[in-house]
């Protein structure tokens, strides 16, 4: 198995940044993964889609996955457990180099850190993350499996982002409160309180929205 060849799920949006990350970083992309058949043999920046696991059978013991080419924290969870019962093997974290890192920093497998995000002290940074652009994690920051971090987010000292949530753009979250899991938070938001699992919060304050299914 080649280490720098990969293939990543999901041709959208983040599959793209992810795509042109590996490229800085010096991997070879072999080609999207896409379920939708209709993105079967298109092109998606001079990168072919390949089509889902069964399509790339013969190409399993040659390249690993990034599974973190997709921000849904539902989706990427259930991308991960595909890959893995397909028996692929699964990419490692890839990090930009303008990302700023302390020494004492706890990184997870599969996870994605882009372009502008500082991580101080304490940090640590789960499997299967999105730590999206412009990003400002402070000290003891706990940012659980598949959650999304979206650009713009500053997450203040001894929070915990537990698994699956999701964090949106532009949001700040305040000292010592813990988002729960497969929540969401809104674009914008200002986050002074716990916010319990599986809920949508938005606003400055944040509030509670309604319940996710």
């Amino acid at each position: 198995m080649k280490d720098n060849q990969l293939v990543i799920w999901g041709c959208g949006g983040m599959g793209r940044e992810v795509n042109h990350l590996c490229e800085l970083l010096g991997y070879e992309v072999v080609g999207f993964l896409d379920e939708r058949l209709d993105m079967r043999g298109q092109i998606v920046d001079d990168i072919p889609v390949l089509g889902d696991l069964p399509d790339i059978m013969h190409l399993r013991d040659q390249l690993k996955v990034v599974c973190a080419g997709v921000g849904s924290p539902q989706l990427k969870k259930r991308l991960v457990q595909k890959t893995r019962d397909y028996g692929f093997s699964l990419a490692e974290t890839i990090v930009h180099p303008a990302v700023q890192l302390s020494r004492k920093i706890h990184l997870g497998i599969g996870s994605i850190l882009c372009a502008g995000t500082i991580l101080t002290i304490n940090v640590h940074i789960g499997h299967f993350v999105i730590v999206n652009s412009g990003v400002t994690l402070a000290h003891d920051v706990k940012i659980c499996d598949y959650a999304t971090i979206s650009p713009g987010v500053h997450i203040s000292g001894n929070v915990t982002v537990e698994e699956g949530a999701f964090i949106g753009t532009g949001s700040a979250l305040r000292e010592k409160i813990t988002i729960g899991p497969w929540s969401m938070i809104g674009g914008g938001a200002f986050v002074k309180d716990d916010v319990p699992g599986g809920v949508l919060y938005a606003g400055v304050p944040a509030v509670f929205k309604k319940k996710l299914i």
